[in-house]
């Protein structure tokens, strides 16, 4: 009979044990899940801070690629001019040099 009663003992203790090992692991799994989700809320929370700084960054890239482009369309329509106005000084010279030439001719021609 001792031993009967040692055994069912010693049984009630094991399941006792095991009762109390499976509610630890039930608890160790739900922070476990807590800490998990809470960590993919940070990492989501990151991702978004990181694609707001890029979107910045592009952004303001983008306004200084405008803004040089923009200058270097200044410059060229600054240069246009400049080839412009050269171009009519060549045109007037050559005119004028063309009716020095045919004048030298003409004095030529009479003398």
């Amino acid at each position: 009979m001792e031993k009967e009663t040692i055994v069912k003992e010693i049984v009630k203790a094991l399941e006792l044990f095991s009762d109390k090992i499976h509610h630890e692991m039930r608890e160790m799994g739900q922070q476990l899940r807590t800490e998990m989700h809470e960590m993919g809320q940070q990492l989501r929370t990151e991702i978004r801070d990181v694609e707001s700084r890029l979107e910045t960054k592009i952004d303001t890239l983008r306004q200084e690629m405008n803004e040089r482009f923009e200058q270097l369309n200044e410059k060229i329509d600054e240069l246009r001019d400049e080839l412009t106005d050269t171009q009519e000084t060549v045109d007037l010279l050559s005119s004028k040099t063309l009716q020095h030439e045919r004048k030298l001719r003409s004095l030529y021609r009479q003398s």
